[in-house]
């Protein structure tokens, strides 16, 4: 498990980020991806066995991993890392040595903790550059995700372009270690990277 310090504008106890156990944690995630809230997760009509299937089926792929982020020890958010040379992106940009892509749902709440989505998306950058191989993350999400665009600016994504994926129309992103750095402060990053 990776523990990673609470960032500025979040106030409890600390960020924890646990591989996901898809028999175990089934029941939880599939009240977070069908949520109103979710909708750019597409999982609005899955029942709780598509859920449980479809992370099984995750967990078995060798290019894919999945991981459920604690807040003061609570599941809080989902992270889902994987290759880009074999999953989502394929076919769709030219992948770089360290690339990783990555996903992340934040659990819907009718309470939001102001700066909550931004402190997650730190954490899970922290979390991502603690491997030495990474380079760059990936990512790719839908165009019309204009909140979570925000998000990614705010730690150091730079767009490159828009691409057509079966689900979605995507807007391809990057982050290297560098635009994370200087977008996020070490302090701010509350982690030594």
């Amino acid at each position: 498990m990776s523990t990673i310090p609470t960032p500025p504008g979040v106030t409890a106890d600390s960020f924890a980020i646990r591989p996901l156990d898809p028999v175990t944690d089934a029941s939880l995630l599939h009240t977070w991806v069908t949520h109103p809230k979710s909708a750019f997760w597409m999982m609005q009509d899955a029942r709780l066995q598509d859920v449980e299937r479809a992370y099984m089926a995750l967990a078995a792929d060798a290019y894919q991993e999945a991981f459920i982020g604690l807040y003061g020890g609570e599941p809080a958010f989902l992270v889902e890392r994987y290759d880009p040379a074999y999953r989502e992106l394929v076919g769709l940009y030219e992948p770089a040595p360290g690339d990783v892509g990555m996903h992340f749902l934040v659990a819907p709440t009718d309470t939001p903790l102001h700066g909550f989505t931004r402190a997650v998306i730190t954490a899970v950058m922290a979390f991502l550059f603690e491997d030495p191989a990474v380079r760059r993350v990936v990512v790719e999400p839908d165009v019309r995700n204009t909140a979570v665009h925000a998000l990614n600016a705010a730690v150091g994504f730079v767009p490159e372009r828009e691409v057509e994926k079966p689900e979605k129309r995507a807007l391809l992103s990057f982050c290297t270690r560098e635009q994370f750095e200087t977008a996020v402060p070490k302090a701010a990053r509350g982690v030594t990277v």
